[in-house]
């Protein structure tokens, strides 16, 4: 009721007059984003450096999920060790066309979910469209087949290990920043480095920051599905 009664003091939508469009952040970042950071994609230039500490913190917190859910699912014998002595895992003959689909489509997705990541400078995408796209590819091979024939080719082990890099990576770029005297996640400063203009260094250091997000998010969103839909056990999913 307190939000349906608070709706009333939004202002009308697309009111040129409103808060959210007079503020002067708000119009610093539409009318200056590009000449700061060489994004077309304000979105993108928005999130990942002028929210560049929340940015990190969401992907931090994505994170702590999955290690949580290991946490209190895992066991301490390697899942692993349950399924690698099984032959290789036949498909039953009413299942040929999932599994045909899926392997021509699955290749298709993980190129697709590359291409948002690396295109999230001038449309919509990013680390974290990105990331679950691809994580959605390894969810879909766990159905059409099983999850240990997913986990065979792409390990909890690997995927923990992966989720970890992508943390690092974005920390790692904002701590550059301070060791090269500046302030965390100020990726101007990187230009020195790598010899090119502030401008520059910023923009190739938000894709930086996307690579991490993605690694991150996609890792993370197949570790969930694997242990809630296995119980911990990683031997049978849905």
């Amino acid at each position: 009721g307190l939000l349906i009664l608070a709706v009333s003091d939004f202002p009308r939508w697309g009111d040129p007059g409103s808060p959210a469009s007079t503020y002067r952040v708000s119009n610093h970042y539409l009318t200056e984003s590009f000449g700061e950071t060489s994004v077309p994609n304000i979105v993108t230039a928005v999130l990942a450096d002028y929210r560049g500490y929340d940015t990190l913190f969401e992907t931090v917190v994505i994170f702590a999920a999955g290690i949580a859910i290991l946490a209190i699912l895992g066991r301490r014998k390697k899942p692993e060790t349950l399924f690698c002595e099984q032959d290789k895992l036949s498909v039953p003959a009413e299942d040929l066309i999932i599994d045909t689909t899926v392997r021509l489509i699955v290749p298709v997705i993980q190129l697709f979910a590359l291409y948002v990541v690396a295109h999230g400078h001038y449309s919509p995408g990013g680390g974290f469209q990105g990331g679950i796209i691809f994580g959605s590819s390894l969810i879909l091979l766990s159905l059409a087949r099983n999850l240990p024939y997913t986990l065979r080719r792409f390990s909890q082990s690997r995927a923990v290990l992966l989720a970890t890099v992508g943390v690092l990576i974005y920390a790692g770029i904002g701590l550059l920043c301070l060791v090269l005297g500046s302030n965390f996640l100020d990726y101007s400063i990187l230009g020195k480095l790598l010899h090119i203009s502030s401008i520059q260094a910023r923009s190739l250091s938000i894709f930086g920051v996307e690579i991490g997000v993605g690694f991150t998010v996609a890792t993370v969103m197949f570790i969930i599905f694997a242990n809630l839909s296995s119980g911990g056990r990683l031997q049978d999913g849905l």
